[in-house]
């Protein structure tokens, strides 16, 4: 019998922290769920560690693939695994915070057929999980879909979305080398509408192992091209350039100084585009 839910997590080298992910899932008090853990070929003690949690838990199913250094063929990857009607995703440095938010979202999903996908709120904590801020996204697929050309319109790791979507299954775009979560919500967003519960979901590790940081010029790339690329799709196309190519002069600085700065800028940057 094929599972509700297909959650699935991409990983790279998280032998460590890996296991505090899949335990979040776990401990969902929904159920009728799949874990795909999609490897990018991990070079270290990886395959060992998902062997110990498939003798735990037969739910979960471990697919590795030749290192492609790109998160979307990861993805692509797992998805074209997953037997889910829904799939909810999950980062392998992350961890979800609310034991009940499957069960919100299934319901929710199953409840308005004319959403595609929905998120929620965000704990951001650092590399020791020390609690550093709270942050939600815009609540109504409007307010939501206002700001989505300037920011991602969904916190990743709290979203759950329609695995096939006016027919057609949900896939990531390989050619874009990084940001592809951003314009995978970009595109799923013109099949549907998008809903953010107003609610925190998901601990989010901020830290400079993250590819937020470690791949922030190839970043800077991306976001100009997912700009220019939906600009006839959604307002605000002035002010996502503008951002787009400040973010751009930022990545040129040094990386101590962008160490430093990382923090405050992010926190700026959730606080902005917040509900």
């Amino acid at each position: 019998m094929k599972p509700k839910v297909s959650v699935l997590m991409a990983t790279w080298c998280r032998p460590k922290i890996i296991g505090e992910a899949i335990q979040s899932v776990l401990d969902q008090t929904f159920q009728d769920w799949e874990l795909i853990v999609a490897d990018d070929g991990s070079p270290d003690e990886t395959p060992q560690v998902m062997a110990e949690w498939q003798k735990k838990d037969r739910r979960i199913k471990y697919v590795r693939i030749e290192h492609a250094g790109r998160i979307a063929i990861v993805s692509n990857a797992g998805l074209r695994a997953a037997q889910g009607e829904y799939v909810a995703i999950l980062d392998d440095d992350d961890a979800w915070s609310d034991p009940d938010k499957l069960q919100k979202q299934v319901e929710f999903l199953d409840g308005h057929p004319d959403y595609v996908a929905c998120g929620g709120g965000m704990i951001t904590v650092d590399e020791a999980g020390r609690e550093l801020g709270r942050f939600l996204k815009p609540e109504t697929d409007e307010a939501i879909k206002r700001m989505a050309l300037s920011a991602n319109p969904l916190v990743n790791s709290t979203t759950v979305f329609r695995r096939i979507a006016n027919g057609v299954p949900a896939l990531y775009d390989e050619s874009l080398p990084q940001f592809a979560d951003w314009g995978f919500w970009l595109e799923l967003g013109r099949k549907g509408k998008f809903y953010n519960f107003k609610e925190y979901f998901v601990r989010y590790r901020m830290w400079d192992k993250s590819s937020s940081f470690t791949k922030q010029k190839a970043n800077a790339q991306a976001a100009l091209v997912i700009v220019k690329r939906y600009r006839n799709y959604y307002p605000g196309f002035g002010r996502a350039f503008a951002l787009a190519v400040a973010y751009r002069a930022y990545v040129a600085l040094p990386v101590f100084v962008r160490r430093l700065l990382n923090p405050v800028l992010s926190a700026g940057k959730k606080k902005a585009f917040a509900g």
